[in-house]
């Protein structure tokens, strides 16, 4: 039995002892009435899965347990697959629907079951370790008296050396909001219809996974583990290839009331480097902000595992809503190269030029996600 949750991420799962913020306590307060309003209701433990990913030897496991409607887990326990969020459930619901805190789910990987745990707000987010061939692979998770789900794996095949870390708000999607309503656009109110594709971009992506098959493609943002399943469906239906998504829990952390969006891209670029040691990423985001400084800084640590920086660059009107372009600035990254283009098209320019896509490439066998 394998329990945990991410070691990387800021601690969310101390005691009443340890949670001295006053946010903490506010925030356990409303958990506690969350779940006692829920349980009246007839709110039902339901497990919402994400695309985990991995090596032949382990799998990262990400989901979130809530107590839901049972009319959106699509009813009994002989019913098809499992329907909340995914196929309606609006951002603002997602975002009001009670964690499961420390839940208990149970993983199975084949004949073997594995038992992780959710932290405070009901996320999971564990290492098991595993037997797979490379590609992708569905596991079930169950937690509780919830119906078993299936999730999507993608198992990165030993000896790949090049893969995809993409943002995704003004990267590969853009929505006309000032960046201080975009976080509650995005809980409350989003459905993926409610957005446009950056021009390019899915081809862009497509081209570079039949130009490497077996490059992963890992969509990296600042938004909450709510707007998960919203975010599939926006990917699929604008043609982006599949790939897990790494988001984050919006809520108090010891000494903040509020989680780094910063420190959350930090750290995970950190434990892709650990966990892929020989792989060198293609880092893609956008000027609007903070992504030159975070990919030039990981650039400098971690030279061996970045290929090239491509940065989307934002119209004026863009740049306005989105807070203005980054200030900061790129630190120096000797041999490193840097792509700007204002879409999918120019920077696809550059990367052949880099030799990194090809002018004619063959099919990919790369599967539609499911989450």
């Amino acid at each position: 039995m394998s329990i945990g949750g991410s070691p990387h991420e800021p601690d969310r799962t101390g005691t009443a002892s340890r949670d001295n913020h006053v946010a903490m306590r506010l925030d356990d307060a409303w958990l506690r009435f969350q779940t006692r309003v829920a349980v009246r209701r007839g709110r039902v433990e339901t497990v919402i899965p994400y695309t985990g990913y991995g090596t032949t030897a382990w799998v990262r496991v990400l989901a979130r347990v809530i107590l839901a409607d049972p009319r959106d887990t699509g009813g009994g326990a002989d019913s098809g697959p499992l329907k909340p969020i995914q196929e309606g459930m609006r951002g603002w619901r997602n975002f009001t629907s009670a964690p499961v805190a420390h839940a208990v789910m149970h993983v199975t990987v084949g004949d073997t079951v594995h038992d992780v745990q959710a932290d405070r707000g009901g996320v999971v987010d564990a290492r098991i370790p595993v037997s797979l061939d490379a590609g992708w692979h569905t596991i079930t998770l169950q937690s509780g008296s919830s119906r078993a789900v299936e999730a999507p794996v993608r198992v990165v095949a030993d000896g790949t050396d090049f893969g995809v870390v993409s943002d995704i708000d003004d990267t590969v999607m853009v929505t006309a909001l000032p960046r201080p309503f975009l976080a509650a656009w995005n809980t409350f109110v989003l459905d993926e219809h409610a957005r446009t594709a950056t021009p390019g971009m899915a081809v862009l992506y497509e081209r570079i996974v039949r130009t490497l098959p077996s490059a992963p493609v890992l969509y990296l943002s600042t938004g909450a583990w709510n707007v998960a399943p919203t975010l599939s469906r926006f990917l699929s239906r604008n043609l982006y290839p599949a790939g897990p998504k790494l988001l984050t829990d919006w809520g108090p952390t010891r000494d903040r009331w509020f989680r780094s969006g910063q420190e959350h891209k930090r750290i995970s670029l950190e434990r892709l480097a650990e966990e892929f040691p020989g792989v060198k990423w293609l880092l893609v985001g956008d000027d609007g902000q903070h992504d030159e400084a975070i990919y030039s800084a990981f650039a400098q640590r971690h030279p061996q595992n970045v290929r090239a920086i491509a940065i989307r660059q934002l119209s004026a009107g863009e740049a306005v809503l989105a807070g203005g372009r980054s200030k900061s600035g790129a630190l120096a990254t000797p041999g490193i190269p840097w792509i700007y283009a204002p879409d999918g098209a120019g920077m696809s320019a550059r990367l052949e030029e880099l030799g990194l896509i090809h002018s004619e490439v063959r099919s990919a066998d790369v599967p539609e996600e499911t989450d």
